[in-house]
């Protein structure tokens, strides 16, 4: 299973794919993408033929059932004895593998398409235990994932500033969900069961791409390689800036963002080095990709006025605690590790980069005077913050460390860290 189908053995892949009826199952997508123009890109008309040819074969009509891509590990593994009632009256039925061929990435059940390099990102459950969390599929999350998608699209479009750091979101744009009604019946609470099967098609930056330039990771800046050479100070010099220059380019496009969606719409992300896609050029930042949308996202004031396709994002947050989606997210778990790699590998003091941290904060205070109270409220400067302890909540809980819909009820807490930026605070 490793070697098959682990992300580092970049072995491609061909997906599974079935029908599902109407009846277990939903489509959702974002108002301009109907599943019949959906399914007619991803698969291809000769695709499309061969798997309604099989159902009429079989004696039903297409015409009740959804084509649904499956990961080929979910389905030997559960769906074929889990899901075997609903097999045998026919809600469920194995067309085949497609034609295509797909490539893991990191997050493990997501599918880059190695044949079609344009064609969207395919997102599929995955009944395996990875980093704190079963990686399954909420049918009920996918449901209204493709409308808060569109939601958070047009807000990023219409916000003069985030369109100023090229900030964009790779959309969730379709999902499917299969309800077994037998779980969902049996129980009543959340549990690894009821996600067992959908999906959901993401946007793919590729088609954006100008000449000289490419996509990677953002967790790749953390590389260093088996020779002791860091990727981040190799993309720094090849780039022909200096390191702080550098530095500003990539804050402006993955802080700078970040803080405007906290202060300004009390929106906060899951901000980790794999939920970034950054786009560069001639190895200079140029803007980054968030993705991850539907299910990591959060608005934390429980009385904010959202649409009611994007209701379910409105949390309540302890006061105390918002501010930690920016110094534990990003400060701890991204900004310490590159300041550590630039020190030891690119000879460029960590208390440097921390001041360039600093001057990005100030310059995008300075610009918004009118949320002063806020950034009192929520201090980027003060003396310490909370140490949130992420490796405890997968001690406490390593089936779901985090429960989505209150972020703040599972959190280890043990001290204060010291706030790298706060001594530069009264010198902008």
């Amino acid at each position: 299973d490793y070697v098959r189908y682990a992300p580092e053995a970049a072995n491609p892949l061909k997906l599974v794919w079935v029908a599902v009826h109407h009846d277990k199952a939903h489509f959702a997508s974002t108002e301009n993408l109907p599943y019949e123009k959906l399914i007619a890109e991803e698969l291809g008309d000769a695709q499309i033929c061969a798997f309604t040819q099989k159902l009429v074969d079989i004696g039903v009509d297409p015409k009740n059932y959804y084509f649904m891509p499956v990961h080929p590990w979910q389905w030997q593994n559960k769906l074929l004895t889990v899901f075997a009632p609903d097999i045998a009256r026919q809600f469920l039925i194995f067309l085949g593998e497609g034609e295509d061929q797909y490539l893991a990435q990191q997050s493990i059940r997501t599918f880059f398409n190695a044949s079609q390099p344009r064609h969207r990102y395919v997102k599929t459950a995955l009944s395996i235990l990875n980093m704190g969390f079963m990686r399954g599929l909420s049918p009920y999350y996918m449901a209204t994932t493709p409308g808060i998608n569109e939601w958070l699209a047009e807000l990023v479009e219409n916000d003069t500033y985030l369109q100023s750091t090229g900030f964009k979101i790779l959309q969730e744009v379709a999902s499917l969900g299969y309800h077994n009604h037998y779980f969902e019946e049996a129980i009543k609470g959340d549990s690894a069961y009821k996600k067992m099967f959908a999906a959901l098609w993401r946007e793919n930056p590729v088609a954006q791409l100008q000449p000289n330039q490419r996509l990677m990771t953002m967790a790749a800046l953390l590389h260093t390689d088996k020779h002791g050479d860091a990727l981040i100070v190799e993309m720094i010099k090849s780039s022909g800036l200096g390191t702080s220059d550098w530095l500003k380019r990539y804050m402006h496009a993955y802080l700078s963002p970040l803080l405007h969606c906290f202060y300004q719409y009390d929106l906060v992300f899951m901000p980790h080095g794999e939920n970034l896609i950054l786009r560069f050029e001639n190895n200079i930042p140029v803007n980054a990709f968030m993705k991850d949308i539907a299910e990591e996202i959060a608005v934390m004031n429980p009385h904010a006025s959202l649409p009611e396709k994007a209701k379910r994002l409105a949390v309540d947050v302890p006061e105390e605690l918002k501010i930690l989606s920016i110094f534990t997210d990003v400060f701890a778990g991204v900004f310490r590790f590159i300041a550590r790699i630039l020190e030891e590998h690119g000879d460029y003091p960590a208390g440097q980069f921390w001041q360039v941290v600093a001057e990005v904060v100030r310059d995008y205070q300075i610009q918004y005077p009118e949320l002063a109270e806020k950034f009192a409220r929520y201090d980027m400067f003060g003396p310490e913050f909370t140490h949130s302890c992420l490796n405890r909540l997968q001690l406490a809980n390593n089936q779901q460390m985090i429960n989505l819909s209150d972020p703040a009820q599972n959190l280890k807490f043990a001290g204060t860290l010291e706030n790298p930026i706060a001594a530069y605070a009264n010198k902008y």
